[in-house]
């Protein structure tokens, strides 16, 4: 199964992403975190460690991720938006790392219509095929009020306003695309986690 969970700052993406791994079975892609991996200079993820059976793989990865996280930083700490260049570059890599087998979930990206028709070329020269988009709906007020209530480092009230009015701008669009290919489940995030991921397998599961 290959999903792809939408959502806006504070909408519970990332816990239901983590949530729908954990049910499943299967690998988690968060450009989110393997961005702020990247900016922090850290160690490397354990999915990208160096692997004997094919370094030039775990070679190009540890460059990519270096030039992402130097180019990316500006943009992280201004609240803006990294290129879809550089995200659609990292998704490529990561889809094609051994752990990776047919199925996965995808989250953090795409963000606009113009990403979602870019992730559907990738994954068609990929031999895959996108499987749901998840859209968790909710208010631009829960999605603010969420977000300052993680106290992240770039959950600045001013970052966060503009993060979550850059969603809104983009929803109605993506939103139809997905629609128009019949795959897309929206789902009422204003609910406990719990809740809300029953009402995403009850959709999963429907005939």
């Amino acid at each position: 199964m290959r999903l792809v969970i939408l959502g806006g700052s504070g909408s519970g993406k990332s816990t239901q992403a983590q949530r729908l791994c954990r049910y499943f079975d299967i690998p988690l892609i968060s450009t989110g975190e393997i961005l702020q991996e990247a900016i922090s200079g850290d160690q490397l993820l354990p999915e990208f460690q160096w692997s004997q059976a094919d370094p030039r793989i775990s070679l190009s990865v540890y460059a990519s991720l270096s030039e992402l996280g130097y180019h990316a930083q500006p943009y992280v700490k201004k609240g803006k938006l990294v290129s879809d260049e550089m995200i659609i570059e990292l998704i490529r890599i990561r889809l094609r790392q051994p752990d990776i087998k047919c199925d996965w979930v995808l989250e953090g990206y795409p963000r606009n219509a113009f990403q979602a028709q870019k992730l559907d070329f990738l994954l068609d020269n990929l031999g895959q095929k996108l499987d749901w988009a998840i859209y968790l709906q909710v208010s631009e007020a829960v999605m603010v009020s969420r977000s300052l209530g993680r106290s992240l480092p770039d959950d600045q009230p001013e970052i966060v306003q503009r993060r979550v009015e850059l969603f809104c701008d983009r929803t109605i669009p993506i939103l139809e695309y997905y629609d128009r290919r019949r795959c897309l489940l929206t789902i009422n995030g204003d609910q406990s986690p719990e809740i809300v991921q029953q009402n995403i397998l009850t959709l999963l599961s429907a005939p």
